[in-house]
């Protein structure tokens, strides 16, 4: 009876121990892929801003009272088109002032170049009429003094006339070359004339800053004055969006910048309106990173008419696509069991039952599936997962291809959650 008991414990202990040979020959379930040729897309996704070529603040450049504020928030103003009208009598009263000073002077000047000239000349033709008398006088004077018939004494008072009347003629001829055009009187008469049109041109001037005027095309964004207020030079009353291209702006984070390129492909949506997407291309790069954020601004462009519900710093989902392999070998990068020297990289893959290292060389990068440059070829299985090690025995369950390389959820939620990204990123 004992010795029937040993060989039935002998038995069972055998066909146990044949029981776990047999599955540990068999070997461990174990995640594999099948690897395919399929299209690869990486994308960086990101946050940007609605903004418009320029913003711009009007603020007045004098200290005074608000008489009316001609926009609203949303209107649209034209070049030149008022927006805030300052009080003004006062200046409108110097400007009167400085007006009638330069007629004035306007006046005096047509005066020297008229009525001044004629004066002049007829003051000409009077003292040489006169020094050609007195010339005569002396003349028959110095006849009589010789002849005896006056005094010595008649002859100097002849000379004296005579000197009198030369005098006169210098005078007379100086007075008309001041009238001339390039005379003293002429020229003091439109250098007044000239501070006078000065005078009533600041006068005009500052009249005109009174009136804040839009520099451009634009959309007003903020209003900030209301009639009454007094207001400062340097303080901004009336918030421009200057009219031109929309861009929007981003801060991406300096890891991406060896992806973007300008001119690369984007599609945007926003979050309040999900399911209406709309295309973009890089703009351009800013050349230095923000320190603080260790960001750098990408600015994009929108590649149609920008959509009606588009407002100015809404805030946008952006996804641009960065590279685009269209036929390649891919992998979940899940399955790169490590990094070697420079790009090389290790996976495991199924032979015979067993799992068995196979060096690779990886190219493009997304951050679910990775590029097979070298090192596979189509229809080998690579084990998924970290369970396993080389030299196991393993059984392979197949998973879909496209499972695990191709998608996978969007980052963020709302408008970002509607970018699809069908390739992965």
């Amino acid at each position: 009876m004992k010795r029937r008991w040993m060989w039935l414990l002998m038995g069972t202990l055998v066909l146990l121990s044949l029981v776990y040979t047999g599955w540990k020959l068999r070997g461990t379930a174990v995640d594999a892929v099948e690897v395919r040729m399929a299209p690869l897309v990486r994308t960086v996704q990101f946050s940007a801003r609605v903004a418009t070529l320029s913003r711009v603040d009007i603020g007045s450049t004098l200290t005074g009272r608000v008489a009316q504020v001609l926009v609203r928030e949303g209107d649209t103003v034209r070049l030149g088109d008022a927006l805030v009208q300052l009080e003004s009598d006062e200046l409108r009263a110097t400007l009167e002032q400085a007006v009638a000073n330069e007629r004035q002077a306007q006046a005096r000047l047509a005066g020297i170049r008229t009525s001044g000239r004629l004066t002049a000349q007829a003051a000409v033709a009077q003292a040489d009429a006169g020094v050609q008398a007195s010339r005569a006088e002396m003349e028959r004077a110095q006849q009589l003094v010789t002849q005896g018939f006056v005094s010595a004494s008649r002859l100097d008072e002849a000379k004296r006339l005579l000197d009198v009347a030369q005098a006169q003629q210098t005078i007379a001829r100086a007075q008309l070359q001041a009238n001339a055009d390039t005379g003293t009187d002429a020229t003091q008469a439109e250098a007044q004339l000239a501070v006078a049109r000065a005078a009533a041109s600041a006068a005009r001037a500052k009249l005109e800053q009174t009136f804040l005027r839009a520099p451009a095309h634009a959309r007003v964004l903020s209003r900030d004055a209301e009639p009454g207020q007094i207001v400062q030079p340097g303080r901004a009353l009336i918030g421009l969006a200057i009219e031109g291209p929309t861009l929007l702006r981003a801060q991406v984070d300096e890891r991406f910048l060896e992806q973007l390129r300008p001119g690369q492909k984007a599609m945007v949506v926003a979050d309040a309106f999900a399911d209406q997407r709309f295309a973009a291309h890089v703009l351009s790069i800013a050349p230095a990173v923000d320190a603080q954020r260790g960001a750098v601004e990408v600015k994009l462009a929108l590649e149609q008419q920008p959509p009606g519900f588009l407002r100015e710093d809404m805030t946008l989902s952006v996804e641009v696509e960065t590279a685009r392999h269209a036929n390649v070998l891919a992998l979940p990068l899940a399955a790169l069991r490590g990094s070697g020297p420079g790009d090389a990289a290790w996976v495991l893959v199924a032979i015979d039952g067993r799992a068995q290292e196979r060096r690779v060389r990886p190219g493009l990068r997304t951050l679910q599936a990775v590029e097979i440059v070298e090192g596979l070829g189509e229809g080998d299985a690579v084990l998924i997962g970290s369970a396993v090690k080389a030299g196991d025995h393993v059984r392979t369950r197949l998973v879909a291809a496209a499972a695990s390389v191709v998608a996978g959820p969007s980052q963020g939620g709302g408008g970002g959650a509607a970018l699809t990204n069908a390739m992965g990123r």
